[in-house]
């Protein structure tokens, strides 16, 4: 995949990166992460991962290698709630 040269700090993007292949099935497996960038050198992508909807992970930092990146592209933020 092509990568821009640039890409913004604080953007908001989804990155599918390349797991390998799944043992049982023989298949190629993926790993989406979803979260605003921090830094982008053309080498290696560092993210802050957004925590999961539903709580149950906590954001984290992820360092992306440039050679495992699949897909990569611009995602809305989340929807705010409203406060109760």
């Amino acid at each position: 995949m092509q990568l821009p040269q640039i890409i913004p700090t604080g953007a908001r993007i989804v990155v599918r990166t390349d797991a390998g292949m799944d043992e049982a099935t023989g298949r190629r497996t993926y790993n989406d992460v979803i979260g605003h960038v921090v830094s982008w050198d053309g080498e290696t992508l560092i993210v802050d991962r957004d925590p999961s909807a539903n709580g149950r992970r906590p954001a984290q930092r992820v360092s992306i290698p440039v050679e495992t990146i699949v897909r990569l592209k611009p995602v809305p933020e989340r929807p705010r709630r409203a406060a109760r």
